[in-house]
């Protein structure tokens, strides 16, 4: 295993388990002694890790001041997967190769990936992690605004108007949002409002992608009102009432039936690039057959 591979996945364990010795990251790593020594001597230099007698422990970690005060991507990845999915699927059905498309950072958007890997398009996200996984798997064309990344909500924002999203117009835009009521979109964070605002405004159609969970969520900021969506599409779950409130504000409501999920395609989800592209290599994740097509 190559250094710097090693030295990240030597972390990752110890974010999971918090302290583990010599010899279980010499089985975990399949590593010598010695080279396990050297990487924690390297690591602790570096000062990602501290060291213990006979192994190593993370670092306590400090309370980050750059968080959203959204929830995170890798907790909202594990609720409603059969529905995100479904609607994931149908979105990407109504993209067209030769299209430009915006796509938000958020999980149901970020399912669409796995679909879009035989179009030809030319995507803008703000989803690093959508980028780094189409680039992998697609002949897409990506394009990433520039801006702070934040880890735990998965997106890349800037707080600054001349972007580079201002440079590109778009057929159309597919955005997962907090929640959606009468008064229109809902988020939970202004920098998310922000950025997002700029991203709907170079796009002609608006399709939402929305689980029936979040007709029943409250957030304090509204993103734009109804009058600005095209489309949204949600699952079988969503009541009468939410769907004939958007019909009367002239959006058209798609209905999905949430599908069979295969437990490897949650736990894709939260791979790297690098480990994604192993898993694809060695034929346990399909690149055209996909798991569930």
């Amino acid at each position: 295993m190559i250094n710097h591979k090693r030295h990240k996945r030597l972390l990752k364990l110890l974010d999971e388990r918090e302290h583990a010795s010599v010899q279980q990251l010499m089985e975990w790593l399949s590593a010598s002694a010695a080279t396990v020594r050297r990487d924690i001597s390297w690591l602790a230099a570096k000062n990602q890790l501290t060291r213990t007698r006979g192994g190593a422990q993370r670092l306590e970690q400090k309370k980050k001041s750059y968080t959203l005060s959204s929830e995170t991507f890798q907790n909202n990845a594990q609720q409603h997967t059969a529905a995100k999915r479904a609607i994931a699927r149908y979105a990407t059905s109504m993209c067209n190769n030769g299209e430009t498309i915006i796509i938000n950072g958020g999980t149901t958007t970020f399912m669409m990936a796995e679909f879009l890997v035989e179009k030809q398009l030319k995507i803008l996200t703000n989803s690093f992690l959508m980028a780094e996984r189409l680039l992998v798997t697609s002949d897409n064309e990506i394009i990433l605004p520039g801006g702070k990344v934040y880890r735990e909500q998965n997106v890349i924002l800037s707080p600054f108007e001349n972007d580079v999203a201002q440079h590109h117009y778009a057929a159309k835009m597919f955005m997962g949002v907090y929640g959606l009521s009468i008064l229109g979109l809902m988020e939970a964070d202004p920098l998310l409002i922000q950025a997002e605002k700029r991203l709907i405004s170079q796009a002609e159609e608006l399709v939402v992608l929305v689980d029936s969970s979040k007709f029943a969520r409250k957030a304090g900021l509204v993103l734009c009102g109804l009058n600005r969506v095209s489309t949204v599409i949600t699952d079988t779950g969503a009541s009468d009432s939410a769907v004939q409130l958007l019909e009367h504000y002239g959006v058209r409501v798609i209905t999905v039936e949430p599908e069979q999920v295969d437990p490897r395609v949650v736990e894709a989800s939260a791979m790297s690039s690098h480990d994604y592209a192993a898993v694809l290599e060695s034929g346990a994740y399909h690149r055209h057959a996909g798991l569930n097509s």
